[in-house]
């Protein structure tokens, strides 16, 4: 597996610049980009990733979408054509007349330049702006071969100007040539890509990308966007949550929303657990495109949004799991200059394997992005399996109805910051407020890495399973744990048991210590083991712990409080009443059926995060019935949570995957799947009547609410 995290940046794409006055572009400045790359250069990333030079796009690489199809048939020919499954096609003189407008201004004056940018929405030119357009090309496109030729595994390019409005024969929003719908052509034509998914979390809709796959099922595209009911620009019915795409393509453009301000990590979060994961593992892309605007981000005056910079490296931590890994981010908007640059940092860690800090503020997605997500899960069940069973119907046409927001709602955690209502564009106090705030924020989220990133608990027989970077402690002393021991009977255990359980202790106490991000352990008695590690976390203080035991448990654990959340993913079902803090997953696996992804998607990871866990600790006993893959991907994705301090204890007899969640563990290992298929009817209705009843306790798991749900609510 490719190894590393490229980063394209070349700084003369701050030349483009506004030479004039005009309230709709001052936003888009030569700032953004340098900002975001003396941040880098801040946090010491610049060393850690693979430099990659950008150049220039060609103009036939730019007109694989800025173009205009005539038929081969048709009785006027051009020396530009391009042949694509099979077809050959004539460039018409329409698109080429528009990259010549492009062309055309690096010798205009002043006055020209700002006639011709008046043709067009929101877009200004410079003499510098068609070198910089083609260079922001270029780079994306030098990123996707970095990611697709194995020299990294994934990467983040600093462009400008963006692209993700650009549509084939026009400028838009700032935006000359369209980068990402560019790259996702190119990696098709060079790479013989089949399925390509792109991910636009700017906060303005990126129509440009939409027209260019609307009726294409190669590319799944997935946008969220301020709506408020089609009130905010660019104005567009088609951004609505029933526009799905066209012809083949019905189901494969997927849009989200966002109907009022105030928008923060739960809201982006709960979008991401209950309709893009799902929808994006069925898809099985082969390659990630983020279209990645951090105008999303909190203080932001275009987006007034609330989403603080780690939820951006919880989002792409999430895509890191598709595709194999291969991720290519490409920057588009973005303009509180320290929010962007922040969040652009929090992606970049991502990207190189950091541990994710965790997400501030209440795990409690607000009714407005409560609708839209239904009503988007709503609009896509006839086209994905995924949605096959879920009871999901429009909650309201949200295109005719007053936008109502609801303020109580928008309370902002730990924030000294004003509503995102009464953020004036421009206001320099508001900046000033942000720019304060993300300096206290992100010194308290952010910790020092440990040089150690894996332990392991297991003897020499196991060692050669394990990737040379694990660090396997010696001389272990179990006088250190009499207090946790003593509180069980192990007198009678055999020492080979005994010592099994002395390593996991060690290494979950490197865990606890912040010696180690992770680790992993074997053991001939996994309950046991679980209990074991509970209490001890409990002796240490740790505030919160989540215990995901996934196999028949044989020890009833008695929790009472706050302190400890077990779920317990099991065949048979258990004979204990599900709790708040104690609840069991009853699940059945169908040979025929390629798919856990509801099980983690719409309740595990929702509860996991809704609840907050300082440690998670996961369990793989007896009679498990998940494959490889499935418990891989489980791990990996709760690597999200804790600060990425996450300890597996695998029983002796299921030593075939330790190979696998060690590497996982390492970041060196992405679990594939195969051809998707429906889980089983009744394990869907067993995870719908858990949803329902915990979804008062757990709110991120409201966005599967019935319809009634939302009425009873208002």
């Amino acid at each position: 597996m490719a190894a590393g995290t490229a980063l394209v940046y070349d700084g003369e794409m701050t030349n483009h610049k506004l030479l004039w006055e005009d309230p709709n572009c001052n936003l888009e400045v030569p700032e953004r980009l340098s900002s975001c790359y003396d941040r880098i250069q801040h946090y010491n990333l610049i060393e850690r990733c693979i430099s990659v030079s950008a150049r220039e796009g060609t103009e036939s690489e730019i007109m694989l979408i800025h173009r205009h199809f005539a038929s081969h048939s048709r009785s006027f020919f051009s020396s530009d054509k391009i042949v694509e499954n099979g077809r050959i096609y004539i460039l018409a003189d329409s698109s080429m007349d528009y990259v010549e407008i492009v062309k055309s201004t690096e010798k205009m004056e002043k006055e020209e330049l700002q006639k011709v940018s008046a043709d067009y929405d929101a877009v200004y030119f410079h003499p510098t702006t068609y070198h910089c357009a083609k260079l922001a090309v270029g780079a994306t496109l030098q990123l996707v071969d970095a990611v697709m030729s194995g020299k990294a595994r994934n990467g983040l390019t600093l462009i400008r100007p963006p692209g993700h409005h650009s549509q084939r024969s026009e400028a838009n929003g700032f935006c000359i040539f369209n980068n990402v719908a560019i790259a996702a052509k190119y990696a098709q034509r060079n790479y013989g890509l089949q399925r390509i998914l792109i991910v636009d979390w700017d906060i303005h809709h990126g129509q440009g990308i939409q027209y260019a796959f609307d009726d294409d099922p190669s590319v799944l595209y997935f946008s969220w966007h301020r709506f408020e009911h089609q009130n905010f620009w660019p104005w567009l019915r088609e951004s609505n949550y029933d526009a799905v795409g066209q012809g083949k393509g019905r189901g494969f453009n997927i849009n989200v929303p966002w109907n009022q301000v105030g928008m923060g990590n739960s809201d982006y979060l709960a979008a991401f657990l209950h309709v893009l994961l799902p929808i994006a593992f069925e898809f099985d892309p082969e390659l990630v495109l983020i279209s990645a605007g951090y105008d999303s981000g909190i203080g932001d005056p275009e987006g007034q949004m609330k989403a603080t910079p780690e939820c951006f490296s919880h989002l792409t931590h999430f895509l890191m799991n598709l595709a194999h890994g291969k991720l290519c981010a490409v920057l588009e908007g973005g303009y509180h200059l320290r929010s962007l640059s922040e969040s652009v940092c929090m992606t970049l860690k991502a990207l190189l394997g950091d541990p994710l800090p965790p997400l501030s503020g209440e795990m409690m997605p607000c009714l407005s992005a409560r609708e839209s997500i239904e009503n988007v899960r709503a609009a896509h069940k006839p086209y994905w399996k995924c949605l096959t069973y879920e009871g999901v119907t429009p909650v309201q046409d949200l295109g005719i109805i007053p936008c109502g927001a609801e303020k109580a709602e928008l309370t902002q955690t730990n924030v000294e910051l004003q509503s995102p209502q009464e953020v004036g564009k421009g206001d320099v106090n508001e900046v000033i407020k942000t720019d304060r705030f993300l300096e206290t924020h992100m010194k308290s989220i952010l910790s020092l890495k440990p040089s150690i990133r894996t332990a392991a608990a297991l003897d020499e027989c196991g060692a050669h399973l394990l990737p040379p970077t694990v660090h396997i402690p010696k001389g272990l002393d179990g006088k250190e744990f009499k207090t946790t021991l003593s509180a069980f009977d192990v007198k009678n255990m055999k020492e080979e048991a005994l010592n099994s359980l002395l390593n996991m202790l060690a290494v979950l106490n490197k865990i606890i210590k912040k010696e180690v991000i992770n680790g992993l352990a074997v053991s001939s008695t996994p309950s046991l083991s679980s209990a074991i590690a509970i209490a001890h976390c409990r002796n240490w203080k740790v505030p919160k712990v989540l215990c995901v035991f996934v196999g028949d448990m044989d020890m009833k654990i008695e929790l009472d409080d706050d302190k400890v959340l077990l779920i317990n993913i099991c065949r048979k079902r258990s004979e204990q009443v599900n709790t708040k803090h104690n609840v069991s997953l009853n699940w059945k696996e169908d040979p025929k059926t390629n798919n856990f992804f509801s099980a983690t998607f719409g309740f595990i990871l929702p509860v996991a995060y809704s609840y907050q866990p300082n440690l998670t600790i996961v369990i793989i006993g007896p009679n498990q019935n998940l494959d490889k893959n499935r418990i891989s991907l489980l791990i990996s994705l709760l690597q999200g949570l804790a600060e990425s301090q996450i300890l597996a204890v695998i029983q002796d007899t299921e030593e075939k995957i330790m190979q696998d969640i060690a590497n996982i563990l390492t970041g060196d290992f992405i679990p594939t799947f195969g051809n998707f298929a429906p889980d089983l009817q009744e394990n869907v209705e067993g995870m719908k009547e858990l949803r329902a009843q915990f979804q008062q306790e757990w709110k991120l798991l409201q966005c599967s609410c019935s319809a009634k749900n939302f009425k009873d609510e208002k």
